[in-house]
């Protein structure tokens, strides 16, 4: 894997951290919301340790 498409992988990483506090700032927390984005930086975190 490149540097640009890991450091891609870094950004979108990041994105979902903030978009994740965000939901969970929310009076009422959308579970199946902070699930789906959950997952799916568990798979970048896997995708970077590949790497």
């Amino acid at each position: 894997m490149n540097s640009s498409h890991s450091a891609t992988l870094v950004a979108r990483h990041a994105g979902l951290d903030d978009r994740i506090a965000l939901e969970s700032r929310r009076p009422a927390p959308d579970q199946s919301v902070l699930a789906r984005l959950k997952k799916q930086k568990l798979k970048i975190k896997e995708a970077l340790a590949r790497a």
